[in-house]
């Protein structure tokens, strides 16, 4: 097998589902392929690979623990969730926990999936090359002190808590509405939103998807009363969020989430080929209009865009 070839471990407790996936990526990647969740760790913790495409509901070990324990140990290591089963807990742990790319519900199609591993083994393989180049580094990234966070939400409590729970010098702007907070956005280099979604077909939702392809290394954590896993998963691989908390948040969860946030903010932002770790698929049948008033907005947010890129 060639050593261009990127190394793609595959995990499932079907031999069957294997097997068609061997059958599906042979010639195209190093194929590595294991019925044990153990196991799965146990090479990650061994040998470079470079994407991960694990199943969830597995004896012993379910695919968000594998993806968790590969996010440990080999955080460039890109992770992948393919199911059949679209369980609400799973899904946000998926996210919360895995930090998962892409959520491939079963039966996959297979154009769609060769594609989303071969962007995901792109940029791995980048991944891979610069950390070799580069030295450890021992010590987090510290939260920076002029940070913005934005909190998106018509009540009090959700933005007292935030305040509340970060660091004084972190500058935390409350929005009670969309326009409020696309403003804030707009004139701000905004680390973090948070955003309470009291709807599935909402404005805030479109909005979240359109705001991580002109500012990915915006951090999205989406607070929400909805037990809906097809909005979740949407929001995963449209919007790539960063965190999904049921509401009432957990204060701990939610202070765990808006500091890894942060940190990972300052990550993005001192090196700029790490946002290609949070590429979004096209929104399928987009329909929503953006509204008038709300399209100037828009524009001064992708000029800062541009013009930071540049």
């Amino acid at each position: 097998m060639s050593a261009a070839l990127p190394s793609v471990l595959f995990v499932d407790d079907e031999e069957r589902i294997l097997r068609s996936l061997r059958m599906l990526f042979r010639g195209r990647c190093e194929i590595l392929a294991t019925t044990s969740g153990q196991e799965a760790i146990e090479w990650v913790r061994q040998r470079p690979i470079h994407v991960v495409v694990s199943d969830q509901r597995m004896p012993g070990v379910s695919g968000v623990e594998v993806l968790r324990a590969v996010a440990e140990h080999s955080p460039a290591t890109m992770r992948i969730l393919l199911t059949g089963y679209a369980d609400m807990d799973a899904v946000a742990a998926s996210v919360n926990e895995g930090e998962i790319y892409r959520f491939v519900e079963k039966p996959w199609e297979g154009a769609y999936l060769l594609d989303v591993v071969d962007q995901a083994a792109r940029v791995a393989m980048r991944d891979f090359a610069a950390a070799a180049q580069r030295p450890a580094i021992a010590t987090k990234p510290a939260v920076p002190v002029a940070a913005h966070v934005v909190v998106l939400d018509d009540g009090d409590a959700i933005a007292a808590q935030v305040r509340e729970l970060l660091p004084a010098a972190v500058q935390v702007e409350h929005a009670r509405d969309l326009e409020a907070a696309l403003t804030l956005l707009a004139d701000h280099d905004v680390a973090v939103v948070v955003a309470r979604l009291s709807s599935a077909h909402g404005d805030v939702a479109d909005a979240l998807k359109r705001l991580k392809r002109l500012r990915p290394a915006t951090l999205a954590i989406v607070i929400s009363p909805l037990r809906d896993s097809r909005l979740v998963i949407e929001l995963i691989n449209q919007g790539q969020i960063f965190r999904f908390l049921l509401q009432p948040p957990v204060r701990e969860l939610l202070r765990r989430g808006l500091l890894a946030a942060l940190e990972r903010h300052v990550e993005l932002r001192a090196n700029a080929s790490l946002v290609q770790r949070y590429d979004v698929e096209p929104a399928r049948g987009e329909t929503a209009t953006i509204p008038g008033r709300l399209l100037q907005i828009w524009r001064r947010i992708r000029e800062a865009a541009v013009a930071r890129a540049s």
